[in-house]
């Protein structure tokens, strides 16, 4: 045989060889291709669970047992911080629908890419809980989470702060303090769906506010310029401004970044203005005809901030960034608290000389001696008004021994509301000086019939009056 015919002899064989390698290698591919097709790829994992080669029966199983009797972890900060028991989630589970969906879905040919490719990694539902059992367990983490956050650094949102230069934007601050609710939802979600573990640092409390939100860029702009505003206080023929310094420090920014006050501090301040000005508990310094300046103390006519409406109004003026004087919202006989409480008109009453004053316009209209009340019922002091006016009426209450009385009167002009007024009595055989030791009244102001007539013609109602 010539050299060149064994050359094509050899090469014929080897070709033979090959082919009959090739197909014994695709019939070995094809023989285990048909093993995949009642089973799963090489590096199937269901629920962190590892399915491969495993029937969807077997696979349901070791699933089953896997997942029934692995706790579920709850890390923090990169350790086990606790560990729930599946069992006492009333867990039960049937994988089988899903995995025969996964089984159907791959291709048993492709089971030689699989090998070496990454694990085909997918979560299904096919367990159930006791949903009473997982909001209990869910409720007992948020009460526990919330005590881990007790050390925890809180996250700060970007904010607006005073400096010795104006006010600046201060940036946000991520803290360590765990979003309770978003990280036991999470929680739940997870456990629900088969997972074996969740890390709560994934649910840290963000900031909501960051350094370059636009409501926040405005109110910079805002809270500049309220800083700035004259706000002046007209309160019982008082005039004030409020120091500026004070606004400043009451402005903050809320959970939106938009401006607004601190409503405790602001509070703080009208409170401190009712203790100051309220003249139902604040006496009133008055010029008396003849004892020259007194205090008399707070009675029926008087009125107080309202503190709550006056926060909130004030609040509002000072907001809106202009200039203003304002009185307060007050309650009480008489509303108008920014003029002083006792004008021209008036009525006097000096118990210590036994003598009435009727002022009109800052004039004397009327002066008479009366009788107030005896020692053992003397008259009360006080800012008092004339809330009524009647005639022909009789009075009536106790005498010191206990016995009733029934005094009829022509007038009569109640002050206050423990039955004080002003009337005649033309039992009275005179007025003034000490009479009132030994004839005084039951705590009215005795007048004489003559002049009370009058008395009661100058009067309006409404008039202030004041005894002292």
């Amino acid at each position: 045989m010539r050299r060149s015919d064994r050359k094509r002899s050899r090469s014929k064989a080897g070709l033979i060889i090959v082919l009959g390698i090739l197909v014994l290698l695709v019939a070995g591919y094809a023989f285990r291709s048909t093993y995949f097709s009642s089973r799963f790829l090489p590096n199937t994992v269901v629920n962190g669970v590892e399915i491969e080669n495993l029937t969807v029966e077997d696979a349901n199983k070791k699933m089953e047992k896997a997942l029934s009797d692995s706790p579920f972890v709850i890390q923090i900060d990169g350790k086990n911080w606790k560990e729930i028991n599946r069992q006492d989630l009333g867990w039960t589970t049937d994988y089988a629908d899903e995995l025969t969906s996964i089984k159907e879905s791959q291709n048993p040919f492709s089971w030689g890419m699989q090998l070496v490719s990454a694990a085909e990694t997918k979560d299904v539902a096919g367990n159930t809980l006791d949903e009473n059992e997982l909001n209990a367990i869910k409720e007992q983490v948020k009460v526990e989470l919330a005590q881990v956050n007790g050390p925890r650094t809180p996250t700060e949102n970007a904010t607006i702060k005073q400096t010795d230069s104006g006010f600046e934007i201060v940036a946000e601050k991520q803290g360590s303090v765990i979003d309770v609710d978003a990280a036991a939802n999470a929680f739940a979600e997870a456990v629900s769906t088969g997972k074996h573990t969740i890390s709560m640092n994934e649910y840290l409390a963000k900031p909501t506010i960051k350094k370059d939100d636009p409501q926040l860029k405005k109110s910079l702009e805002e809270m500049n310029k309220v800083a700035k505003v004259k706000a002046t206080y007209a309160i019982n023929g008082n005039t004030f401004d409020i120091p500026s310094d004070k606004i400043q420090d009451w402005l903050t920014v809320d959970q939106e970044g938009k401006l607004t006050l601190d409503p405790e501090k602001v509070t703080a301040y009208v409170t401190e203005l009712g203790q100051t000005y309220n003249t139902k508990t604040q006496p009133t310094k008055f010029n008396s005809t003849r004892r020259g300046e007194v205090e008399v103390p707070a009675g029926s006519y008087s009125w107080s901030i309202n503190t709550a409406d006056e926060t909130a109004a004030l609040s509002e003026q000072i907001l809106q960034g202009k200039d203003f004087t304002r009185s307060p919202i007050v309650e009480g006989a008489t509303t108008d608290s920014g003029k002083a409480l006792i004008g021209n008109t008036y009525v006097e009453v000096d118990l210590q000389n036994q003598h009435m004053w009727v002022y009109k316009d800052g004039n004397v209209a009327l002066e008479t001696d009366i009788v107030s009340g005896k020692p053992s019922s003397p008259t009360p002091p006080g800012v008092n008004y004339v809330w009524s006016k009647e005639t022909n009426t009789t009075l009536r209450g106790f005498n010191d021994d206990g016995s009733k009385y029934a005094s009829p009167v022509k007038y009569w002009m109640p002050i206050d509301w423990t039955g004080v007024g002003i009337h005649d009595s033309d039992w009275q055989p005179a007025y003034g000086g000490n009479l009132w030791q030994t004839v005084g009244s039951h705590g009215c102001i005795n007048t004489p019939p003559g002049v009370m007539g009058q008395v009661f013609e100058l009067v309006d109602l409404g008039t202030p009056v004041l005894v002292f």
